[in-house]
């Protein structure tokens, strides 16, 4: 079994900061890449942001130059540090791992419960 927690919404006022942390645990034999989508009340799931095992990211053009994506493959956690937020950052955030349980198994994707960030104007 896999499980991803995230961890570190919450509500914060326009221009203010949040770090989301997401944990992967269980059988995994290795992680390909790592992200953070968000789903707003009566819109669409999208890609906030993903990074490779080897460190190669990938940005929503709506974030780019205000929330940077980390991880830590040592400890198969990734983070989202979120900063100048905006109202329109509202949602609900999920994280997803794409990884292999097994030696021989195919990549497929996980999901988390997802934590909802709430910017106040």
């Amino acid at each position: 079994q896999v499980r991803l927690v995230e961890s570190g919404g919450g509500l914060v006022q326009a221009g203010g900061s949040l770090r989301l942390s997401c944990a992967a645990s269980g059988s995994i034999f290795s992680i390909n890449a790592m992200g953070w989508y968000r789903q707003a009340p009566g819109k669409q799931r999208e890609l906030v942001a993903a990074i490779t095992s080897g460190g190669t990211t990938n940005y929503a053009d709506s974030v780019k130059g205000r929330f940077t994506i980390s991880r830590d493959n040592a400890k198969n956690t990734v983070y989202l540090q979120m900063n100048s937020l905006k109202p329109e950052d509202t949602a609900v955030y999920y994280c997803n791992a794409n990884l292999r349980r097994w030696v021989g198994d195919y990549r497929r994707d996980y999901w988390g419960q997802g934590t909802q960030v709430t910017v106040s104007s």
